[in-house]
């Protein structure tokens, strides 16, 4: 057997060897992402968001905003409050119940849909729910 037949078939070997450790790696990885995004999360009660107007919060490493559904009782929406066009953090304005960038005049309507300015996306939503007198986020 020559130098090069042997680097060859060592070179397959060990490609081959290395494989079925990599698709294990990537299988277990997604499963547990699957398993861990079907739960919610309390974000806040009924009561801080009828007071404040909004929730803001953090569930599984996402900045959350709740707002609350005016064309439909007991419902609630969960955005995320960066803006879409730069990346600013989106401000909830109660008197408009619009998000407002801060940063170059983005407007957005309680479900996230662009509503004016430059943002060229909506703001990503979440499911959100009410139990009981909680708010229920699931990220």
């Amino acid at each position: 057997m020559k130098r090069r037949e042997f680097t060859n078939l060592l070179g397959l070997g060990l490609l081959a060897g290395s494989l079925p450790v990599a698709i294990a790696a990537c299988q277990s990885d997604s499963t547990s992402e699957a398993e861990g995004n079907s739960e919610f999360t309390t974000l806040g009660s009924m009561a801080d968001l009828v007071a404040q107007g909004s929730l803001t919060g953090t569930a599984k490493g996402q900045d959350l905003v709740v707002v609350r559904d005016s064309s439909i009782s007991d419902a609630v929406l969960a955005v995320s409050p960066i803006c879409t066009h730069a990346g600013c953090t989106v401000d909830w304005d109660r008197a408009q119940e619009l998000f407002v960038c801060p940063c170059h005049g983005g407007r957005f309507n309680p479900d996230g849909t662009v509503s004016g300015g430059p943002p060229p996306k909506p703001l990503t939503t979440f499911e959100a729910k009410i139990e009981g007198d909680q708010v229920l986020v699931k990220v």
